[in-house]
């Protein structure tokens, strides 16, 4: 196969991975008619990874956070979009390898962002359900759905208390909401649409191993995500790791013993790293070690942002925050400062203005850390359903969205609690095995 990539007069520009970094920059870059730009992903749509929890827990449909990449660049005529795998570099040469053959490049930006981190507990990988993309949320869906439904033909107690149960692993900001979403369901649908099954049973844990929730938060917002979570009836565990999941039973570093078929894992990232990219540009978590202009440690032409690079300021020795903010604002200045390089002016170092955080816990419910002001409460809650709103792409996705959430909150209620599989016909399958 061959990327069938027309050969221009511009300068190529090669950017891997569609997330909030990349998809920043090739928006602002295909504004330069100067340019060529080549956008590959392994998708075909944008996905907004914030609400990735709603779609698990049964409140936004997929697409309603997913955002095919060909309808955001149509009028763009210098945006070549592949929808493929990137095998491999080759940084000495100017080409990269993908699962459409060789593509060569000018100038090429990483942005591949992170993907989870069982940091090698084999029966996690195996057993867990981690949560960072659509498909993998739509899963649990129709696992926890799938679970609820077998729960009420189930011949033992053990056995429906461990359908029913859930374990979250991460007290962080997707732990936290993952929790509170639950929590109220447990409340105020899932008695409805299961009324055979006693839900005052259920059990939901969240489990972190340091001693706070929203750590990376304030001291504010910690204390009050804690007492939201615990008035919901979450069974917090600070202070406690869960040490092994075998499908059936999580156990804790302390010895405990937990029934439950259900552990989501929300506990850690590491950066997705290519082939290509010596060992000594990589620096903790997986991540690429880049400059204040994200070139790439040890190369002129090659770029990182967003969850995959690695860059330190004084006031962030470890890094960025593995969040949005960052990768966007790296997309934007680099756009300005391909500008620059054309122009033969020199680039513009990066700095981050942090522009706060925020986490919802559930109805009413939210804390948000401002530079300025930390607020929690009803109004944090409207401050964080607004500021999403603004940052999805497309002014009928946010209409609908904001329909979806102003319909939940008058009733309680979402109609999607869908069980959607893939069909694999068997047919199909005796064949490919032929």
């Amino acid at each position: 196969m061959t990327p069938n990539l027309p050969k221009t007069e511009q300068k190529r520009v090669v950017i891997v991975g569609a997330g909030f970094g990349g998809l920043v920059l090739a928006r602002k870059l295909s504004q330069n008619s100067d340019l060529q730009i080549v956008l590959i992903d392994k998708n075909n749509y944008h996905q907004f990874q914030p609400l990735f929890y709603q779609v698990a827990m049964a409140g936004l449909e997929p697409s309603s956070i997913a955002f095919p990449l060909r309808k955001i660049f149509q009028s763009k005529k210098n945006v070549n979009i592949r929808v493929t795998q990137v095998l491999k570099i080759n940084p000495e040469v100017n080409v990269i390898e993908t699962g459409l053959g060789a593509i060569e490049y000018d100038y090429l930006v990483l942005a591949t962002g992170a993907d989870t981190n069982f940091f090698g507990m084999k029966n996690m990988i195996d057993n867990a359900m981690p949560m960072k993309s659509v498909s993998e949320a739509l899963a649990i869906r129709n696992r926890m759905l799938q679970n609820f439904e077998d729960a009420l033909s189930a011949e033992t107690l053990e056995e429906r208390l461990g359908l029913m149960n859930i374990v979250i692993v991460g007290g962080g900001p997707t732990g936290v909401e993952i929790a509170g979403t639950l929590a109220e369901m447990k409340r105020h649908i899932l008695p409805k649409d299961y009324p055979e099954l006693n839900f005052d049973s259920m059990q939901i844990y969240l489990y972190e191993s340091s001693s706070e929730v929203l750590e990376v938060m304030s001291n504010e917002a910690s204390v009050k995500a804690k007492q939201y979570l615990t008035d919901l009836g979450v069974n917090l565990r600070l202070g406690v790791r869960i040490a092994d999941f075998d499908g059936k039973h999580a156990f804790t570093n302390t010895g405990d013993r937990l029934r439950t078929n259900n552990l989501i894992w929300a506990a850690g990232v590491k950066a997705n790293g290519l082939e290509g990219i010596p060992p000594t540009a990589y620096g903790r978590g997986g991540r690429v070690l880049v400059n204040c202009f994200n070139q790439v440690e040890g190369f002129r032409n090659v770029f990182a942002l967003g969850d995959l690079a690695l860059m330190t300021e004084e006031k962030y020795p470890n890094g960025h925050p593995q969040l949005a903010q960052p990768a966007m604002q790296q997309g934007e200045l680099l756009a300005k400062n391909f500008t620059r390089l054309l122009k033969g002016q020199e680039m513009k170092p990066f700095t981050y203005k942090d522009l706060g955080s925020m986490a919802t816990v559930g109805r009413n419910l939210a804390v948000v850390d401002l530079p300025f002001w930390k607020f929690q409460g009803f109004f944090a809650w409207m401050t964080w359903m607004f500021v999403h709103l603004i940052s999805i792409v497309g002014v009928k996705t946010r209409l609908l969205i904001f329909i979806n959430w102003l319909w939940n909150y008058v009733t309680y209620d979402q109609s999607l609690r869908l069980i959607i599989k893939p069909k694999i016909i068997k047919e199909k399958l005796e064949s490919v095995e032929k």
